[in-house]
Protein backbone atom coordinates (compact mmCIF):
# COMPACT_ATOMS: atom_id res chain seq x y z
CA UNK A 1 0.00 0.00 0.00
CA UNK A 2 1.90 3.26 -0.89
CA UNK A 3 2.13 6.50 1.76
CA UNK A 4 -0.77 8.23 -0.04
CA UNK A 5 -3.51 5.25 -0.19
CA UNK A 6 -2.50 4.62 3.51
CA UNK A 7 -3.14 8.54 4.61
CA UNK A 8 -6.46 8.10 2.05
CA UNK A 9 -7.30 5.55 4.44
CA UNK A 10 -6.91 7.58 8.11
CA UNK A 11 -8.55 10.79 6.44
CA UNK A 12 -11.98 8.07 5.46
CA UNK A 13 -12.19 7.20 9.02
CA UNK A 14 -12.57 10.59 10.37
CA UNK A 15 -15.54 10.74 8.08
CA UNK A 16 -18.12 8.22 9.47
CA UNK A 17 -20.28 8.41 6.38
CA UNK A 18 -17.26 7.89 3.64
CA UNK A 19 -17.93 4.45 2.47
CA UNK A 20 -21.59 3.52 3.36
CA UNK A 21 -24.75 5.35 5.15
CA UNK A 22 -26.16 5.31 8.60
CA UNK A 23 -27.88 2.03 7.21
CA UNK A 24 -24.90 0.36 6.24
CA UNK A 25 -25.38 0.09 2.67
CA UNK A 26 -22.21 0.79 0.99
CA UNK A 27 -22.58 3.56 -1.50
CA UNK A 28 -19.79 6.21 -3.13
CA UNK A 29 -20.77 9.40 -2.32
CA UNK A 30 -19.94 12.55 -4.91
CA UNK A 31 -22.53 14.85 -3.99
CA UNK A 32 -20.38 17.08 -2.01
CA UNK A 33 -20.90 20.53 -3.87
CA UNK A 34 -24.32 19.77 -2.16
CA UNK A 35 -22.89 18.95 1.32
CA UNK A 36 -19.73 17.41 2.04
CA UNK A 37 -19.72 14.35 4.54
CA UNK A 38 -18.83 15.65 8.12
CA UNK A 39 -16.06 14.80 10.61
CA UNK A 40 -16.76 12.95 13.30
CA UNK A 41 -15.04 15.58 15.47
CA UNK A 42 -17.12 18.24 14.05
CA UNK A 43 -20.72 16.59 15.74
CA UNK A 44 -18.86 15.60 19.12
CA UNK A 45 -17.82 19.10 19.43
CA UNK A 46 -21.10 20.74 18.63
CA UNK A 47 -22.78 18.51 20.67
CA UNK A 48 -20.31 19.08 23.85
CA UNK A 49 -20.94 22.78 23.88
CA UNK A 50 -24.32 23.18 23.24
CA UNK A 51 -25.36 20.85 26.41
CA UNK A 52 -22.32 22.15 28.45
CA UNK A 53 -21.95 25.43 27.60
CA UNK A 54 -25.90 26.51 26.69
CA UNK A 55 -25.97 29.26 28.81
CA UNK A 56 -25.86 32.81 26.98
CA UNK A 57 -22.56 34.89 26.40
CA UNK A 58 -22.19 37.80 28.98
CA UNK A 59 -23.31 36.19 32.28
CA UNK A 60 -21.03 35.57 35.33
CA UNK A 61 -21.39 31.81 34.93
CA UNK A 62 -18.44 28.93 34.21
CA UNK A 63 -20.41 28.12 31.29
CA UNK A 64 -21.32 31.40 30.06
CA UNK A 65 -17.65 32.31 29.98
CA UNK A 66 -16.66 28.87 27.82
CA UNK A 67 -19.47 29.57 25.44
CA UNK A 68 -17.90 33.10 24.67
CA UNK A 69 -14.03 31.05 24.76
CA UNK A 70 -15.41 28.50 22.06
CA UNK A 71 -16.72 31.29 19.75
CA UNK A 72 -13.89 33.64 20.27
CA UNK A 73 -11.76 30.12 19.46
CA UNK A 74 -13.91 29.87 16.35
CA UNK A 75 -13.01 33.30 15.28
CA UNK A 76 -9.75 32.73 15.31
CA UNK A 77 -9.66 29.30 13.44
CA UNK A 78 -11.31 31.05 10.32
CA UNK A 79 -8.75 33.76 10.54
CA UNK A 80 -5.76 31.65 10.47
CA UNK A 81 -7.83 29.21 7.31
CA UNK A 82 -8.44 32.49 5.54
CA UNK A 83 -4.99 34.17 7.05
CA UNK A 84 -6.58 37.19 7.66
CA UNK A 85 -5.20 39.90 10.02
CA UNK A 86 -7.95 40.31 12.45
CA UNK A 87 -10.59 37.96 14.09
CA UNK A 88 -12.67 40.80 13.90
CA UNK A 89 -13.24 40.29 10.64
CA UNK A 90 -15.08 37.01 10.94
CA UNK A 91 -18.92 37.20 10.57
CA UNK A 92 -21.54 34.48 10.89
CA UNK A 93 -24.59 34.11 9.73
CA UNK A 94 -27.08 31.52 8.55
CA UNK A 95 -26.01 30.63 5.14
CA UNK A 96 -24.16 32.26 2.21
CA UNK A 97 -27.52 33.72 0.64
CA UNK A 98 -28.29 34.97 4.14
CA UNK A 99 -24.47 37.19 4.16
CA UNK A 100 -25.08 37.88 0.48
CA UNK A 101 -28.08 39.30 1.09
CA UNK A 102 -27.30 40.84 3.61
CA UNK A 103 -24.15 42.56 2.18
CA UNK A 104 -26.00 43.85 -0.96
CA UNK A 105 -28.69 45.48 1.69
CA UNK A 106 -26.03 47.21 3.45
CA UNK A 107 -23.99 48.19 0.38
CA UNK A 108 -27.25 49.62 -1.22
CA UNK A 109 -27.44 52.06 1.45
CA UNK A 110 -24.13 53.59 -0.19
CA UNK A 111 -25.20 53.18 -3.89
CA UNK A 112 -26.31 55.51 -6.27
CA UNK A 113 -28.95 55.13 -9.26
CA UNK A 114 -26.01 55.09 -11.51
CA UNK A 115 -23.73 52.63 -10.08
CA UNK A 116 -23.82 48.61 -11.47
CA UNK A 117 -22.77 45.68 -9.86
CA UNK A 118 -20.71 43.07 -11.90
CA UNK A 119 -20.88 39.35 -11.23
CA UNK A 120 -20.51 36.08 -13.88
CA UNK A 121 -22.28 34.21 -15.95
CA UNK A 122 -21.54 31.04 -13.85
CA UNK A 123 -22.87 32.48 -10.49
CA UNK A 124 -24.52 30.33 -8.05
CA UNK A 125 -27.82 32.74 -7.82
CA UNK A 126 -26.90 33.24 -4.26
CA UNK A 127 -24.58 35.60 -5.75
CA UNK A 128 -26.95 36.59 -8.12
CA UNK A 129 -30.36 37.54 -6.71
CA UNK A 130 -29.03 39.84 -3.79
CA UNK A 131 -27.57 42.32 -6.57
CA UNK A 132 -30.71 42.01 -9.15
CA UNK A 133 -32.89 42.75 -6.06
CA UNK A 134 -30.89 46.54 -5.69
CA UNK A 135 -31.31 46.45 -9.82
CA UNK A 136 -35.13 45.82 -9.31
CA UNK A 137 -35.48 48.57 -6.39
CA UNK A 138 -33.96 51.06 -9.01
CA UNK A 139 -31.27 51.69 -6.24
CA UNK A 140 -28.43 50.57 -9.03
CA UNK A 141 -28.33 50.99 -12.53
CA UNK A 142 -28.01 47.53 -13.38
CA UNK A 143 -26.07 44.13 -12.66
CA UNK A 144 -24.13 42.88 -15.51
CA UNK A 145 -22.74 39.54 -16.34
CA UNK A 146 -19.00 38.56 -17.52
CA UNK A 147 -19.69 35.30 -20.31
CA UNK A 148 -17.69 32.59 -19.89
CA UNK A 149 -16.54 30.46 -22.49
CA UNK A 150 -18.45 27.74 -23.41
CA UNK A 151 -16.33 24.89 -24.59
CA UNK A 152 -14.13 25.20 -21.69
CA UNK A 153 -16.31 27.15 -18.51
CA UNK A 154 -13.29 29.46 -18.34
CA UNK A 155 -14.23 32.70 -17.28
CA UNK A 156 -13.63 35.45 -20.24
CA UNK A 157 -11.34 37.91 -18.54
CA UNK A 158 -11.45 40.45 -21.12
CA UNK A 159 -15.03 40.84 -21.52
CA UNK A 160 -15.39 41.25 -17.45
CA UNK A 161 -12.98 44.06 -18.05
CA UNK A 162 -14.85 45.90 -20.42
CA UNK A 163 -18.05 45.63 -18.50
CA UNK A 164 -16.24 47.12 -15.69
CA UNK A 165 -15.95 51.04 -15.05
CA UNK A 166 -15.42 53.51 -12.62
CA UNK A 167 -19.46 53.23 -11.44
CA UNK A 168 -19.05 49.35 -10.72
CA UNK A 169 -19.66 49.46 -7.02
CA UNK A 170 -18.59 46.12 -6.58
CA UNK A 171 -17.18 42.85 -8.61
CA UNK A 172 -18.91 39.65 -7.00
CA UNK A 173 -17.19 36.34 -8.36
CA UNK A 174 -17.09 32.95 -7.15
CA UNK A 175 -13.69 31.84 -6.67
CA UNK A 176 -14.84 28.11 -8.22
CA UNK A 177 -18.15 27.60 -9.96
CA UNK A 178 -20.23 25.29 -8.30
CA UNK A 179 -21.63 23.60 -11.85
CA UNK A 180 -18.77 23.60 -14.11
CA UNK A 181 -15.88 23.38 -11.59
CA UNK A 182 -14.50 26.51 -13.48
CA UNK A 183 -11.85 28.30 -11.34
CA UNK A 184 -11.80 32.13 -11.78
CA UNK A 185 -8.71 34.10 -12.32
CA UNK A 186 -9.28 35.90 -9.01
CA UNK A 187 -5.78 37.94 -8.96
CA UNK A 188 -6.75 39.47 -12.07
CA UNK A 189 -10.17 39.77 -11.45
CA UNK A 190 -8.85 41.97 -8.52
CA UNK A 191 -6.71 43.61 -10.32
CA UNK A 192 -9.57 44.50 -12.37
CA UNK A 193 -11.82 45.77 -9.23
CA UNK A 194 -9.14 47.98 -8.23
CA UNK A 195 -8.09 49.90 -10.99
CA UNK A 196 -11.81 50.88 -11.18
CA UNK A 197 -11.91 51.58 -7.16
CA UNK A 198 -14.74 48.74 -7.04
CA UNK A 199 -15.07 46.69 -3.82
CA UNK A 200 -13.99 43.20 -4.51
CA UNK A 201 -16.46 39.75 -3.29
CA UNK A 202 -15.80 36.46 -3.46
CA UNK A 203 -18.27 33.58 -3.02
CA UNK A 204 -15.59 30.78 -1.72
CA UNK A 205 -19.15 28.65 -0.96
CA UNK A 206 -17.20 25.68 -3.94
CA UNK A 207 -14.06 27.13 -3.20
CA UNK A 208 -12.99 27.24 0.16
CA UNK A 209 -12.87 23.08 0.48
CA UNK A 210 -10.89 22.88 -2.89
CA UNK A 211 -8.12 25.41 -2.79
CA UNK A 212 -6.02 27.26 -0.07
CA UNK A 213 -6.98 30.66 0.33
CA UNK A 214 -5.09 33.63 1.31
CA UNK A 215 -7.12 36.78 1.80
CA UNK A 216 -4.67 39.11 2.09
CA UNK A 217 -2.72 37.74 -0.65
CA UNK A 218 -6.43 37.90 -2.99
CA UNK A 219 -7.07 41.53 -1.54
CA UNK A 220 -10.65 41.12 -1.39
CA UNK A 221 -12.96 43.01 0.32
CA UNK A 222 -15.30 39.56 1.38
CA UNK A 223 -14.82 36.18 1.04
CA UNK A 224 -18.29 34.15 1.77
CA UNK A 225 -18.15 30.42 2.59
CA UNK A 226 -20.83 27.69 4.29
CA UNK A 227 -19.53 25.03 7.21
CA UNK A 228 -21.40 22.74 5.30
CA UNK A 229 -19.56 22.74 2.52
CA UNK A 230 -16.47 22.34 4.48
CA UNK A 231 -16.97 18.94 6.56
CA UNK A 232 -19.11 20.34 9.11
CA UNK A 233 -22.79 21.61 9.59
CA UNK A 234 -25.26 24.60 8.48
CA UNK A 235 -24.04 28.12 8.86
CA UNK A 236 -21.77 30.38 6.81
CA UNK A 237 -18.78 32.72 7.48
CA UNK A 238 -17.91 36.02 6.06
CA UNK A 239 -14.71 37.77 5.97
CA UNK A 240 -14.83 41.23 5.97
CA UNK A 241 -11.87 44.25 5.38
CA UNK A 242 -11.69 45.37 9.13
CA UNK A 243 -11.80 48.73 7.96
CA UNK A 244 -14.55 48.20 5.25
CA UNK A 245 -16.70 46.15 7.77
CA UNK A 246 -16.75 49.28 10.56
CA UNK A 247 -17.31 52.17 7.78
CA UNK A 248 -20.21 50.52 6.67
CA UNK A 249 -23.81 49.96 8.52
CA UNK A 250 -25.35 47.23 8.39
CA UNK A 251 -29.38 46.38 9.46
CA UNK A 252 -29.30 45.40 13.18
CA UNK A 253 -31.42 46.16 16.01
CA UNK A 254 -30.93 49.30 17.93
CA UNK A 255 -29.60 47.83 20.79
CA UNK A 256 -26.99 46.08 19.16
CA UNK A 257 -23.10 47.37 19.91
CA UNK A 258 -22.15 49.27 16.88
CA UNK A 259 -18.94 47.79 16.57
CA UNK A 260 -17.49 44.64 14.67
CA UNK A 261 -18.02 42.00 14.08
CA UNK A 262 -20.66 41.68 16.04
CA UNK A 263 -22.85 44.35 14.73
CA UNK A 264 -22.68 42.01 11.37
CA UNK A 265 -24.50 38.68 13.30
CA UNK A 266 -28.29 39.22 13.31
CA UNK A 267 -29.46 37.46 17.27
CA UNK A 268 -27.65 35.11 19.51
CA UNK A 269 -24.49 33.64 17.87
CA UNK A 270 -24.42 30.50 17.51
CA UNK A 271 -21.51 28.57 19.28
CA UNK A 272 -22.79 25.24 18.09
CA UNK A 273 -21.59 26.63 14.14
CA UNK A 274 -18.59 27.98 15.84
CA UNK A 275 -16.98 24.95 17.74
CA UNK A 276 -18.10 22.61 14.45
CA UNK A 277 -15.89 25.11 12.21
CA UNK A 278 -12.97 24.42 15.24
CA UNK A 279 -13.01 20.85 14.56
CA UNK A 280 -12.63 21.51 10.86
CA UNK A 281 -9.78 23.37 11.81
CA UNK A 282 -8.39 20.82 14.14
CA UNK A 283 -8.66 18.47 11.05
CA UNK A 284 -7.19 20.33 8.76
CA UNK A 285 -4.00 21.38 10.53
CA UNK A 286 -3.55 17.44 11.51
CA UNK A 287 -3.28 16.92 8.22
CA UNK A 288 -1.33 19.48 7.09
CA UNK A 289 0.89 18.00 9.23
CA UNK A 290 0.90 14.85 7.78
CA UNK A 291 1.94 16.72 4.04
CA UNK A 292 3.78 19.57 5.43
CA UNK A 293 7.21 17.03 3.83
CA UNK A 294 5.12 17.47 0.43
CA UNK A 295 4.36 21.28 0.43
CA UNK A 296 6.84 22.94 2.56
CA UNK A 297 8.59 24.65 -0.70
CA UNK A 298 4.88 26.00 -1.20
CA UNK A 299 4.30 27.02 2.44
CA UNK A 300 7.32 28.78 3.47
CA UNK A 301 5.85 32.46 3.96
CA UNK A 302 3.45 31.04 6.14
CA UNK A 303 4.59 29.63 9.99
CA UNK A 304 2.77 27.74 13.45
CA UNK A 305 -0.77 26.61 12.72
CA UNK A 306 -1.51 28.81 9.67
CA UNK A 307 1.32 26.90 7.45
CA UNK A 308 -0.10 23.59 8.48
CA UNK A 309 -3.55 24.66 7.43
CA UNK A 310 -2.29 25.67 4.09
CA UNK A 311 -0.32 22.79 3.74
CA UNK A 312 -3.65 20.88 4.11
CA UNK A 313 -4.87 22.57 1.11
CA UNK A 314 -1.91 22.76 -0.83
CA UNK A 315 -1.92 18.97 -0.77
CA UNK A 316 -5.83 18.78 -1.45
CA UNK A 317 -5.30 21.18 -4.40
CA UNK A 318 -2.54 18.44 -5.82
CA UNK A 319 -4.47 15.56 -4.77
CA UNK A 320 -7.86 17.23 -6.63
CA UNK A 321 -6.71 17.44 -9.50
CA UNK A 322 -5.48 14.11 -9.82
CA UNK A 323 -8.66 13.17 -9.38
CA UNK A 324 -9.93 15.88 -12.16
CA UNK A 325 -7.42 14.17 -14.08
CA UNK A 326 -8.45 10.89 -13.86
CA UNK A 327 -12.63 11.56 -14.29
CA UNK A 328 -11.72 13.45 -17.62
CA UNK A 329 -9.43 10.81 -19.15
CA UNK A 330 -11.70 8.21 -18.06
CA UNK A 331 -14.32 9.99 -19.85
CA UNK A 332 -11.89 9.83 -22.92
CA UNK A 333 -11.34 6.50 -22.99
CA UNK A 334 -14.71 4.83 -22.60
CA UNK A 335 -16.09 4.30 -26.10
CA UNK A 336 -19.04 6.19 -26.97
CA UNK A 337 -17.83 9.26 -24.08
CA UNK A 338 -14.57 10.34 -25.82
CA UNK A 339 -16.53 12.20 -28.68
CA UNK A 340 -19.28 13.32 -25.54
CA UNK A 341 -21.40 11.45 -28.34
CA UNK A 342 -24.05 10.02 -25.63
CA UNK A 343 -22.91 11.91 -22.91
CA UNK A 344 -22.82 16.17 -23.05
CA UNK A 345 -20.19 17.51 -20.14
CA UNK A 346 -20.41 20.88 -19.50
CA UNK A 347 -17.18 23.18 -19.13
CA UNK A 348 -13.71 22.09 -19.44
CA UNK A 349 -13.26 18.51 -20.72
CA UNK A 350 -9.66 18.20 -21.31
CA UNK A 351 -7.94 16.28 -19.10
CA UNK A 352 -4.48 18.15 -20.13
CA UNK A 353 -6.37 21.35 -17.97
CA UNK A 354 -7.22 19.63 -15.04
CA UNK A 355 -5.77 22.09 -12.86
CA UNK A 356 -8.04 24.60 -14.20
CA UNK A 357 -11.23 22.91 -12.50
CA UNK A 358 -12.37 21.85 -9.07
CA UNK A 359 -13.37 17.85 -9.37
CA UNK A 360 -16.66 19.21 -10.68
CA UNK A 361 -18.50 17.60 -12.68
CA UNK A 362 -22.04 18.27 -14.67
CA UNK A 363 -23.52 16.30 -17.61
CA UNK A 364 -26.87 14.93 -19.07
CA UNK A 365 -27.08 11.43 -20.60
CA UNK A 366 -28.37 11.47 -24.07
CA UNK A 367 -32.00 9.73 -24.64
CA UNK A 368 -32.49 9.85 -20.97
CA UNK A 369 -33.52 12.56 -18.38
CA UNK A 370 -31.11 13.49 -14.90
CA UNK A 371 -33.37 12.04 -12.49
CA UNK A 372 -33.61 8.44 -14.37
CA UNK A 373 -29.83 9.16 -14.60
CA UNK A 374 -28.84 9.50 -10.70
CA UNK A 375 -31.22 6.91 -9.80
CA UNK A 376 -30.18 4.62 -12.20
CA UNK A 377 -26.46 4.60 -11.35
CA UNK A 378 -27.80 4.33 -7.69
CA UNK A 379 -29.44 1.53 -7.77
CA UNK A 380 -27.05 -0.33 -10.23
CA UNK A 381 -23.90 1.04 -8.95
CA UNK A 382 -24.37 2.81 -5.50
CA UNK A 383 -23.13 6.23 -6.54
CA UNK A 384 -25.31 8.97 -4.66
CA UNK A 385 -25.28 12.43 -7.41
CA UNK A 386 -27.55 15.19 -7.48
CA UNK A 387 -29.98 15.47 -10.23
CA UNK A 388 -32.37 16.80 -11.60
CA UNK A 389 -31.30 19.73 -10.51
CA UNK A 390 -30.16 23.54 -12.15
CA UNK A 391 -27.47 24.00 -9.03
CA UNK A 392 -28.99 27.21 -8.08
CA UNK A 393 -25.95 28.33 -10.86
CA UNK A 394 -26.79 30.64 -13.96
CA UNK A 395 -24.60 28.51 -15.76
CA UNK A 396 -26.83 26.19 -16.89
CA UNK A 397 -29.05 29.20 -18.52
CA UNK A 398 -25.52 29.68 -20.86
CA UNK A 399 -26.42 25.90 -21.97
CA UNK A 400 -29.51 26.41 -22.76
CA UNK A 401 -30.45 23.31 -20.06
CA UNK A 402 -33.20 23.60 -17.30
CA UNK A 403 -31.47 20.37 -15.61
CA UNK A 404 -28.71 18.13 -15.32
CA UNK A 405 -26.77 15.47 -12.87
CA UNK A 406 -23.63 16.57 -10.76
CA UNK A 407 -20.96 14.37 -9.82
CA UNK A 408 -18.62 16.20 -7.13
CA UNK A 409 -15.78 15.22 -5.43
CA UNK A 410 -13.49 15.67 -2.53
CA UNK A 411 -10.37 14.90 -1.00
CA UNK A 412 -11.67 11.98 0.64
CA UNK A 413 -12.43 10.39 -2.45
CA UNK A 414 -10.57 8.16 -4.25
CA UNK A 415 -9.53 6.64 -7.87
CA UNK A 416 -11.35 3.39 -7.45
CA UNK A 417 -14.26 5.55 -6.82
CA UNK A 418 -13.65 7.55 -10.04
CA UNK A 419 -13.65 3.89 -11.86
CA UNK A 420 -16.65 2.73 -10.66
CA UNK A 421 -18.07 5.92 -11.57
CA UNK A 422 -17.23 5.65 -14.68
CA UNK A 423 -17.96 2.16 -15.26
CA UNK A 424 -21.63 2.99 -14.00
CA UNK A 425 -21.68 5.99 -16.68
CA UNK A 426 -20.59 3.99 -19.21
CA UNK A 427 -23.63 1.40 -18.08
CA UNK A 428 -26.39 3.74 -17.94
CA UNK A 429 -25.53 5.44 -21.27
CA UNK A 430 -25.57 1.88 -22.66
CA UNK A 431 -28.71 1.06 -20.84
CA UNK A 432 -31.12 4.15 -22.09
CA UNK A 433 -29.52 3.74 -25.52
Amino acid sequence: MTAENTLLNEIRSKFPRAGSDVNGRKRIFLDNAAGSLVLKTVADAEAKVILDYFPNVGATSWESQKNMEVIDEGRKGVQDLLNAEHKESIVTGESATGLFFHLSYTLGKTMKETDNVVITEYEHYANVSPWLELERRGVIKEVRFAKFDEETGMLDIDNLGEITDKNTKIISVAGCSNALGSKTPLDQVGKIARENDSLFAVDGVHTIQHVPVDVQELDCDFFIFSGYKLFSRRGSFMYGKKEVLDELSPYKVDLCPDYSPVKWEWGTRDHGLFAGISAVVDYLEWLGTEVEDYTKDKTSKYSGRRKSLKSALTWILEYETKLTEAMLKGIDDIPGLAQLEDVELYGLNDHKQSQLKSPTFTFNVKNTTPKEICQYIFDKHAVALLGPEDFYSRALQTYNTKAASRASLCHFNTFDEVKIFLNGIKDTVNHFK
